[in-house]
């Protein structure tokens, strides 16, 4: 299949040429000297809020008087400490309540939300001047780099996995959501056509009837680009195919949208809106599942140019399931490093993970992890961290962010002239320490790759979690062979216990001296994952946020796995 409207496609690839170049010319002049853009940000970001709440608590007129790039540096350091969300929490209760001049001068565009890290969730704040310079400024060079790598990534429609653009409202009537969702929303009109669906589906309730209709939409077209930050997402869509692809097609042939799944009246007549009977596309669809049984990406979107998504850290558990099921020549982007408080910076090549930061739009430093433990650790500017080493990385954002602590563990891959290009390793408080042996999620999932391999048994989703009340760890396996025995797990957990201790020194002293017990295992049915992320969907989890630790000390969350076992 092959899209129409070719004419339409080039001219949106100009379009986002000619702005796309122009912010990566912005980012290679700046980076070029990255004291002196650090110097100009940090200065330009204390100017603009030296009269607002927090700027007359910390100084910042003081810190202005600063007469070189080192002296500015040192008297923030020493007037602003080192934040989390909870020391700026009463500062955005006070921005949600009506306050304007808090944390910037005015009050928020809207606030971006997080779910289930604390107890309340984070309420981000998202300034009109912070989404146009770095979101809007930074997608649109990342649109830039993905026309770079594939020249043809823009010749027909793309399938965006987002979250709701507008959740509610805060008291002072300000809104909250999803970043994601305001950004697509906010596309120029003559970009709009290049979603397989409109925003609407993202408003869907129930959790397989949102894949359902994401799918139904997008197995219709020629789709050439992908785009969520979650490869979870597309085990998802995967599954949500397998098990729906005769009623894809046969509402693909009629013009409709099933109402075997549980879509709001009104959300699945703005479906129909763009939809009509189209038999051509339902045979071919059938003759795909007459040749191939199970129907893949690579067999119903041939052309598809390129999958942009997470690979770092973590998540490549999951890409790992899904990276064969398109088409040999379709390139993986690496989304970068980002998170709801801060974008980063972007990835400029294809089958990468080294995100470039964007040091002329924001202010970094960075704590070597030998410092973390540190009451008074050594501060580390753009331009001094060193290639191959790890650092925790503080940022300084026009929404009102100042010296706040990603608590992310990054490594430095290299730089792009002056600004260091970063990749996720883990949560720096990815470590579990149960009676001190200070475990790493990260020698965790090389233990369990590690038994793989001696083992032949392949786990493609596995987790573990840490019980205090019995001193030791809980590891849940879903093997790709469903038939392996309680005896070959248990020797598998075996495997992974002396791993362990061959990684970590302090893991093998506790076991040793058996202050740290011996793990149990146990075995987990089919789509485990698949299973528990719709579960905490159900329960309030936003999509494309969604996220799970692969080592954990959580009781709900392991009471939810408890459920899973086989």
């Amino acid at each position: 299949m092959r899209e129409k409207n070719v004419k339409g496609w080039w001219l949106i690839r100009l379009a986002l040429t000619i702005v796309g170049k122009k912010g990566l010319k912005e980012l290679n002049k700046m980076s070029k000297h990255g004291k002196e853009t650090q110097e100009a940000v940090l200065r330009d970001l204390l100017e603009t809020a030296r009269n607002t709440v927090y700027g007359k608590e910390h100084r910042f007129e003081e810190i202005l008087k600063a007469e070189s790039a080192e002296e500015l540096f040192d008297l923030y350091r020493k007037y602003v400490p080192i934040n989390d969300y909870e020391e700026i929490r009463p500062y955005v209760e006070r921005h949600k309540s009506g306050e304007s001049d808090v944390l910037f001068p005015g009050k928020p565009k809207m606030y971006a939300t997080t779910s289930g890290t604390t107890k309340e969730p984070k309420w981000i704040p998202i300034t009109e001047r912070y989404y146009q310079e770095v979101y809007k400024k930074m997608n649109q060079t990342w649109f830039y780099t993905l026309i770079q790598n594939k020249p043809h990534v823009f010749y027909g429609p793309a399938l965006s996995i987002v979250g709701k653009a507008i959740e509610g409202a805060a008291p002072d009537g300000t809104v909250y959501g999803s970043i994601s969702g305001i950004s697509q929303r906010d596309i120029p009109e003559f970009m709009k056509v290049i979603h397989t669906a409109p925003a609407d589906v993202f408003h869907i309730a129930d959790y397989k009837a949102r894949y359902y209709a994401i799918m139904r939409m997008g197995i219709e077209r020629d789709a050439r680009l992908i785009i969520t930050a979650n490869p979870s997402t597309l085990v998802e869509m995967q599954t949500n195919a397998n098990e729906f692809y005769d009623d894809y097609v046969n509402d693909i042939e009629h013009g409709t949208v099933s109402k075997k799944v549980p879509i709001p009246d009104e959300i699945r007549a703005a479906l129909e809106a763009h939809t009509k009977p189209n038999p051509a596309r339902a045979a071919e669809l059938r003759k795909l599942k007459e040749r191939y049984g199970t129907v893949l990406p690579k067999h119903y979107w041939p052309n598809m140019e390129v999958v942009n998504v997470w690979f770092c850290g973590n998540t490549r558990v999951y890409f790992e399931k899904i990276r064969d099921s398109f088409p040999p020549d379709c390139v993986f982007h690496e989304f970068g490093y980002f998170s709801t408080e801060c974008r980063a910076g972007i990835v400029l090549k294809s089958n990468t993970q080294d995100t470039v930061v964007f040091g002329h739009k924001i202010y970094f430093e960075f704590i070597h992890e030998s410092e973390l433990d540190s009451p008074n650790p050594k501060i580390c500017q753009l331009y001094e961290v060193k290639e191959g080493q790890r650092y925790c990385m503080l940022v300084t954002t026009s929404a009102g962010l100042y010296r706040y602590n990603m608590n992310d563990l990054l490594e430095i891959t290299g730089y792009y002239n002056e600004f260091p290009t970063i990749k996720f390793i883990q949560k720096v408080n990815g470590t579990i320490n149960l009676t001190g042996e200070k475990l790493h999620e990260r020698q965790f999932i090389d233990a369990v790759h590690e038994v793989e391999k001696k083992t032949g048994k392949i786990a493609p989703f596995f987790v573990g979690f840490a019980d205090p009340q019995k001193s030791n760890y809980k590891f849940y396996y879903e093997f790709a062979d469903q038939s392996v025995s309680i005896k070959e797990a248990e020797e598998f957990t075996a495997q992974m216990d002396k791993c362990l201790q061959d990684y970590n020194p302090e893991y093998k002293e506790k076991r040793t001296s058996n202050r740290l017990k011996a793990p149990e295992f146990a075995i987990l049915g089919p789509e485990a994952f698949e299973r528990f992320k719709a579960a905490c969907i159900d329960r309030g989890y936003r999509d494309g946020q969604f996220k799970v630790n692969l080592l954990m000390q959580d009781e709900k969350r392991h009471a939810m796995f408890k459920e899973l076992v086989k």
